[in-house]
């Protein structure tokens, strides 16, 4: 039960009642109890044993309740700060008004905090790559460390396809347009579905387009872009200065990064394992949002159900052939 008791209070609720029901004069009650007649008085004429509320009854305040209903409607309408509200209201409603004395009416009406009350800023919407299918595959190359059994720096090229996140990566001595051109070799042939359109930035490996002062469209001769005619892929190429065209391998790249800051690697060897393992874990075991809370593999073998034409072979549940 829960029974309202002042913290100062100098009878129990059972020793009112037994007050209320007792016949004896109040001064004998007074000594039995060890309360002073004025308790015992205030009890005996009382038909509960609870504590009234000490909250005042009305409330010492100097707007009147059109006032308040004026001065709220001036807050919510034009989101005036305390003294700017404080002003208007001395000058046109109530001059006695204080300070302290407006900021309570505005607490008390819900409506003190002026960052609530104002609109929440509209976020720009979240640009997200549009649907396609199984094809369209990004490609970047990432710095590796260089560890302490290697004489020279090392790259990681990466591949993921935009519709399934596939991913596939190969370790290469240097970022030549000769290794550009055997990783992408390796990924048409690793890749189950065919690979229509390839998205790569500016770097010398995958294009000339700035090497002649002055160029802003490849030749055509670059080694990289014969292979990729030579396999029938649209090569594309990202904005200058604009890697989040390529955001999805950068994100990728992202966890690569955190993989190599989490771990201490041996030997060059202890590097290249562990990354094809993380390679194998993120295609076949880790569900993507994106995806559908599915994982790279199983969404390869959804398309493949669906649009079997896309595809050149069946996907392989065995990680090691696509890595």
């Amino acid at each position: 039960m829960n029974i309202k008791l002042h913290k100062n209070a100098t009878t129990t609720p059972r020793i009112r009642a037994l007050i209320q029901a007792s016949d004896a004069p109040m001064t004998a009650l007074a000594r039995r109890f060890g309360v002073g007649v004025e308790t015992i008085a205030r009890w005996k004429h009382r038909d509960f044993v609870e504590d009234r509320s000490h909250t005042a009854h009305r409330l010492q305040t100097t707007l009147t309740p059109g006032q308040e209903v004026i001065v709220v409607y001036l807050r919510k309408t034009l989101l005036l700060s305390l003294d700017d509200l404080l002003a208007v209201t001395r000058e046109f409603l109530c001059a006695e008004v204080s300070r302290s004395g407006l900021d309570r009416c505005l607490r008390r009406h819900g409506v003190g905090n002026l960052r609530q009350l104002r609109p929440a800023p509209a976020k720009a919407p979240v640009k997200t790559f549009k649907d396609y299918v199984p094809g369209f595959v990004h490609v970047d190359v990432k710095y590796l460390p260089q560890l302490a059994d290697e004489d020279r720096r090392r790259y990681l090229f990466v591949a993921i396809d935009r519709a399934t996140r596939w991913v596939y990566v190969a370790l290469k001595p240097d970022k030549s347009a000769r290794a550009a051109k055997a990783f992408l070799t390796a990924v048409a042939k690793a890749a189950p579905f065919r690979i229509t359109t390839l998205l790569t930035d500016n770097g010398t490996e995958f294009t000339d387009r700035f090497v002649t002062a002055g160029e802003r469209t490849p030749t055509g001769q670059h080694v990289f872009d014969q292979l990729c005619a030579a396999l029938g892929i649209e090569h594309r190429l990202t904005r200058p200065r604009r890697p989040q065209t390529n955001g999805m391998v950068e994100r990728f790249n992202g966890r690569i990064a955190d993989l190599l800051r989490t771990h201490h690697f041996r030997s060059r060897d202890d590097l290249e394992q562990t990354l094809h393992r993380y390679v194998t874990l993120y295609n076949h075991h880790l569900p993507q949002q994106a995806l559908n809370a599915q994982t790279p593999a199983q969404a390869l073998h959804s398309w493949h159900q669906s649009h079997p034409e896309l595809f050149h072979r069946r996907p392989s549940n065995r990680p090691g052939r696509d890595s």
